[in-house]
């Protein structure tokens, strides 16, 4: 048996002798004015004789023990009776609730502008902005059938961040991928980290390994901007005749 058991179990049994002295001492008082039709013992009181009977396993927690004795504990739940209400926490903030009101749920507008950054790169930043550069103000689309065929170094770090702005704008937050357009394409500069370059005749120079990053905003295009485009197409794969062809020569 478990110490603070054994405590508990000899207090309980302090205090159930003198219940029972009380009520002895009583009950021969009470007997010698009146005589009590059924006479009842002091071991079978009925509040009092849970008191004697031991738990039925050490093993069992506190809390189940008090309440096989018929002592509430923190342990017993309200929530689930229906007489009784939990009692909400005072560190919470009351919320005034109207019952003829019904709560509105705010909907967050689409961005209209969604962008991706690619840190740290390993080239020079004036490098980048000249692919960059290329496709700026480009459709998306166009732009990365652009980038499939330049032949620059920067052209794949280009067409994965583009990519990677429409599949944001897509699925995060439900831009039509047809009417996206490359609103900003822009390089910062990062770390330019400096080593030695060795030289011939024993001689040493400091080179630098330079780092940049890219950011590319693509937003959708309007009704005008989808029109000038599309005049702008026309314009450009329509057969000029003889005389604009002379004109256009001279």
């Amino acid at each position: 048996m478990v110490g603070w058991q054994r405590h508990l179990q000899c207090a309980l049994r302090q205090v159930g002798r003198r219940l029972e002295h009380n009520y002895t001492h009583s009950t021969n008082y009470s007997s010698s004015v009146s005589r009590l039709s059924s006479p009842v013992l002091p071991r079978e009181l009925p509040s009092y004789q849970k008191l004697w009977k031991s738990p039925a396993s050490i093993s069992t927690p506190l809390y189940r023990y008090f309440q096989q004795l018929g002592i509430s504990t923190s342990r017993k739940l309200l929530a689930g009776s229906s007489e009784e209400t939990p009692i909400a926490s005072p560190l919470t903030p009351v919320l005034a609730i109207d019952s003829g009101k019904t709560e509105e749920k705010k909907v967050v507008p689409n961005r209209t502008k969604v962008q991706a950054v690619l840190k740290k790169i390993k080239q020079s930043p004036k490098k980048v902005n000249l692919v960059a550069a290329l496709v700026r103000g480009m459709r998306v689309e166009d732009a990365l059938l652009q980038l499939q065929v330049t032949v620059k170094r920067a052209a794949k770090t280009v067409y994965q961040v583009i990519h990677s702005a429409r599949a944001n704008a897509t699925h995060n937050h439900g831009l039509d991928p047809d009417r996206l357009l490359v609103a900003e394409a822009f390089v910062g500069k990062g770390l330019f980290l400096k080593r030695v370059s060795y030289h011939g005749k024993g001689r040493s120079g400091i080179k630098e390994r330079p780092e940049c990053r890219l950011t590319v905003v693509v937003r959708e295009m309007t009704p005008e901007e989808e029109a000038e485009l599309a005049r702008l197409r026309v314009s450009k794969f329509r057969k000029l005749t003889k005389r604009e062809k002379t004109t256009c020569t001279s």
